[in-house]
């Protein structure tokens, strides 16, 4: 049978507001012999508070949502990135003595409905577009961060990472591999500044070395394994029903994600074309999957417990002490060289 807080009270001798006290950490009013003799009872009978009752009934909560926007009612859809952002928020706020609530939402005015039934301490907005983190208000004194969002809104504190410095990153690596004709593979159409800024400083590393990036060489393509295999398989068939010498076709592809670089690497080797001998791969993020593929994928990295760091440091904060202007929170990224990217065909890698 649980023990509860009246099978306490009743065993201490003290009132059950008492023993709630000491549990909750509020012992100002309590003497320290009764806060030993709860503690010590609370230890011997195995106590374990329940979470849902302390974030009902408290004014303090100690649970933080993830919030992300799923397909349809029904469907709630977590890519490998998201899987890994996940993992990092969690281990951050348990080692805090937070929980971590994932909620799924249509519509983004679900937010606040959520915030408030479940008396979240704060919520973090994953997947979320510029134009939905700019239509939401503040909810009372809970934390709103958004993730990877480039919207301006003083109700939501931001953390996202440099997208920019990645994109050239990426380029010089590339350039350094002796690569001058290459391709760029993301969603044109997304609603969010991520792959922007990717592609905008996949274009400045180009450039600083007198390379331009045509917009034929733009290769519109979601995040996601099936796209990138479909698209190699398109490129692959293109390429050969032209027979398009290496020089007249991209030698290499920056793939604004892991998952659709891998897609990318699996749909060119199914097509007959070696990887990097016939075409080199680079992605974006540093999933565990990229060492799973054959070759391992060389990929732009992002550190995903310095994310989850950030968030916690906005997030226990409250919104008064942070400052109604403040600037998003950016962190860094770093190439990951692995066996992907190697000299294009015929060519030698440059300085």
């Amino acid at each position: 049978m649980r023990v509860t807080l009246k099978d306490i009270a009743a065993e201490a001798g003290v009132s059950l507001q008492t023993v709630s006290n000491v549990v909750n950490g509020n012992h100002a009013r309590v003497s320290t012999a009764t806060i030993d003799r709860v503690l010590s009872i609370v230890t011997a009978r195995g106590y374990v508070p329940s979470a849902s009752a302390r974030t009902l009934a408290g004014s303090a909560s100690r649970t933080i949502g993830l919030i992300v926007p799923a397909a349809d009612i029904s469907r709630l859809l977590l890519s490998p990135y998201d899987v890994d952002m996940l993992g990092g928020l969690e281990r951050e706020f348990r080692s805090r003595g937070f929980d971590l609530l994932l909620r799924g939402i249509v519509d983004v005015a679900e937010v606040r409905e959520v915030v408030q039934t479940w008396n979240l301490h704060g919520a973090v907005l994953l997947e979320f577009t510029e134009s939905q983190v700019g239509a939401l208000r503040a909810v009372g004194e809970a934390v709103l961060v958004s993730l990877d969002a480039y919207a301006d809104n003083p109700a939501v504190r931001s953390v996202r990472i440099d997208d920019f410095d990645g994109g050239r990153q990426a380029a010089g690596h590339l350039l350094r591999a002796g690569h001058r004709s290459v391709a760029f593979a993301g969603l044109m159409g997304s609603t969010t500044g991520v792959v922007r800024e990717r592609l905008a400083g996949f274009r400045a590393g180009l450039a600083s070395e007198g390379v331009m990036l045509s917009d034929d060489a733009v290769l519109d393509a979601h995040a996601s394994h099936e796209a990138g295999h479909a698209l190699a398989t398109s490129l692959a068939a293109r390429w050969a029903e032209s027979r398009l010498e290496p020089g007249a076709r991209p030698t290499a592809i920056f793939a604004t994600a892991d998952i659709l670089a891998i897609g990318l690497i699996q749909g060119f080797v199914a097509a007959g074309l070696r990887v990097p001998r016939d075409v080199s791969i680079i992605g974006f993020d540093n999933l565990a999957a990229g060492l799973y593929v054959t070759p391992q994928l060389t990929t732009i990295a992002q550190d995903f417990g310095a994310k989850a760091s950030a968030v916690s440091s906005l997030l226990f904060t409250r919104p008064a002490e942070i400052g109604r202007s403040a600037s998003p929170i950016v962190t860094g990224v770093q190439l990951i060289e692995r066996a992907s990217v190697a000299a294009p065909p015929g060519g030698r890698r440059g300085n």
